[in-house]
């Protein structure tokens, strides 16, 4: 199999890149990250490629995978035979949102 051509954009702390992430490190799969909080201009970027503003977007060998989740992209990289199925534990949850408490503790508004 051909090394894949990868960029993730992806959010600095979220459950569904922390899902992306895990499935690229199971298959030992190198990309570039791109991180659309701590750089504006990769935000810009993704919604120029992808057409839309959700995240994580994958872009595979040119092809542009949109607001996926790990478990979205693992099927990918399955069906398209990039990878070979592997039933190691990822690690984290690959089809899931940051927990609430992630969100209640960073985000504390006074008024």
């Amino acid at each position: 199999m051909d090394t894949p051509k990868i960029t993730a954009y992806l959010k600095t702390t979220c459950g569904w890149s922390a899902g992306v992430r895990a499935v690229l490190a199971k298959y030992n799969l190198s990309y570039t990250e791109k991180d659309i909080i701590q750089n504006p201009a990769f935000r810009w970027e993704m919604e120029t490629k992808s057409g839309q503003p959700l995240s994580p977007c994958i872009e595979i060998n040119d092809k542009m995978l949109a607001d996926v989740s790990g478990e979205e992209v693992e099927e990918y990289l399955i069906d398209n035979k990039i990878v070979q199925p592997n039933e190691a534990d990822a690690g984290v949850p690959i089809n899931a949102p940051c927990p609430t408490e992630q969100h209640d503790s960073a985000v504390r508004m006074r008024f």
